[in-house]
């Protein structure tokens, strides 16, 4: 894993940026917060931050690959092709967030931020799939999808493929 580059989506307050970072990764941890990328900055000086609004600006990260890309608690649909084209041929996706059930106990509860049922799943069609649940989860309750799954050389979903899955 040294030496690593890995990407951190929403990175919030960095408990990501900082585990890949101790173990000697090269993190770049991206989120719209100036005020987060602060934090995450004291914490693990030598990560790249880069603040960036990517719901309402182009993909400030175009043209760059990583071995891993990591998000959690975060869905924007529109950033996924951003998401997948990121990842170099044998990157890693590790995607966990909220799911079609957690407006039931809490926030997000707005159906734009809950993943659907295998919505995941379809979403990494083309992926090689090493692990997925979805479920009901507890302290705090929540319901969520997870991924762990691997880009195969030379493929990537089109656009277009994507795009069908949340019309």
């Amino acid at each position: 894993m040294p030496s690593q580059a890995i990407l951190d989506v929403a990175c919030g307050a960095g408990r990501h940026v900082k585990f890949f970072a101790d173990r000697g990764c090269a993190v770049t941890a991206l989120d719209i917060s100036d005020e987060a990328l602060q934090a995450v900055q004291a914490h693990s000086p030598n990560v790249r931050m880069v603040q960036a609004d990517i719901e309402n600006a182009p993909w400030p990260l175009s043209g760059e690959t990583f071995d891993a890309v990591v998000v959690t608690n975060y869905l924007w649909r529109p950033v996924f092709p951003k998401l997948l084209a990121s990842l170099k041929d044998g990157g890693i996706l590790i995607y966990e967030t909220f799911a079609v059930g957690n407006e039931m106990v809490g926030k997000p509860s707005r159906p734009d931020f809950l993943l659907n049922s295998k919505e995941l799943l379809s979403l990494c069609a083309d992926l090689h799939v090493i692990a997925y649940e979805e479920g009901f989860l507890t302290a705090p309750d929540r319901f969520v999808q997870r991924i762990v799954a691997v880009k195969r050389a030379g493929k990537m979903l089109a656009s277009s493929d994507l795009l069908r899955f949340h019309l």
